[in-house]
């Protein structure tokens, strides 16, 4: 009997290295009877999108997705699979990756995680190759792992919202870290909702950073009570836009940017620039592996606000906007919006 195992295998070049890649015909999006994804929503009908495609896309996205990557410690989320199979969500560098991926040990209660870092295009298509359909980053560097660089303000809407509803309160957001003197960077996030992203100095820890982002969505929920809350149970949202700060705590993980999501019809999580929330078009998976292309001439965050803010003039200007609208019991209002 022979070894189709063995058989099927192929090699990429990626950078200056040449991966192999095993059984690169597996699908890992299966098509599917359904038709369209939803009113408006991308058809997966046909999906039948296999590793090798996984493998062209990451490749083809490396130029715009590394600078989001590189240092930073890896959730892997694999599909070994396929996307209707058990997702592996895996965090420690199994054994058998080669030596040239970079790895990051990171202290954990009671041990370490021996993390991937993905510091090259190989490593990207390595990683593609391994059935990680996506790949979930830190908020903070190895060098500091304590002390982020990013804040992500995850807008996350209720079930039956209309995108609009996402694209409202993202123009709200990003109007208050306007007033606050903080620059938002837009993404989709290839599932449901919208992340607005700050780029930080890394000064400060996940726990000052975490009690900023809280602060800011407490003020805008308290602006907006009617379609906006914190309030991290669902049972309670009353049929509010949550605006989640959870992600903002060491070890935790945001999706990167231009990351595939395990959704039909394989959509992208996607950078995005203000005015593209004016689109009546623009949904959380709008482009899919099959239509990012088109968006790869340009970075719409190019110049928008990547270079690392300081949260200390923000802070207090968001401390006096918030003596303005707040009653004076804020703590105890907290998450009951």
């Amino acid at each position: 009997m022979s070894d189709t195992k063995e058989r099927s295998k192929t090699e990429v070049r990626a950078g200056r290295r040449t991966v192999p890649i095993s059984r690169p015909e597996k699908v890992l999006f299966p098509g599917g009877p359904g038709g369209p994804g939803g009113p408006g929503g991308p058809d997966h009908s046909g999906d039948g999108i296999t590793k090798s495609d996984l493998v062209d896309h990451y490749r083809a996205v490396s130029r715009l997705m590394l600078p989001h990557l590189r240092g930073r410690p890896l959730m892997m989320e694999r599909h070994p699979d396929g996307i209707g199979g058990r997702p592996l969500m895996q965090k420690n560098a199994p054994d058998h990756f080669p030596d040239w991926i970079h790895r990051a040990v990171m202290p954990k209660e009671g041990g370490e995680v021996t993390h991937v870092v993905c510091d090259d295009v190989a490593t990207l298509v390595y990683l593609a190759g391994q059935a990680c359909v996506t790949p979930h980053r830190w908020l903070s560097r190895a060098d500091r792992p304590h002390h982020p660089d990013r804040l992500v303000f995850d807008l996350d809407p209720p079930p039956d919202a209309g995108f609009e509803e996402v694209r409202w309160a993202a123009r709200r957001m990003c109007a208050l870290l306007g007033e606050v003197g903080l620059p938002g960077l837009l993404m989709t996030t290839g599932s449901r909702g919208l992340h607005v992203v700050v780029a930080l100095d890394r000064r400060e820890d996940f726990d000052s950073v975490r009690d900023f982002a809280r602060d800011a969505a407490d003020l805008l929920a308290a602006r907006h009570p009617d379609r906006l809350t914190t309030e991290p149970r669902k049972a309670k949202r009353a049929g509010r836009l949550y605006l989640d700060t959870q992600r903002n705590g060491y070890a935790q993980t945001a999706v990167a940017p231009y990351a595939v999501r395990a959704r039909p019809g394989a959509p992208v999580a996607t950078p995005i620039a203000a005015e593209e929330l004016d689109d009546p078009e623009l949904r959380a998976d709008r482009w899919t592996l099959r239509t990012i292309g088109e968006r790869l001439e340009r970075d719409p965050w190019a110049g928008a606000g990547t270079r690392g803010r300081s949260l200390n003039a923000p802070r207090r200007r968001l401390a006096e906007l918030s003596r303005e609208t707040l009653p004076d019991d804020g703590d105890s209002r907290r998450n009951g919006n």
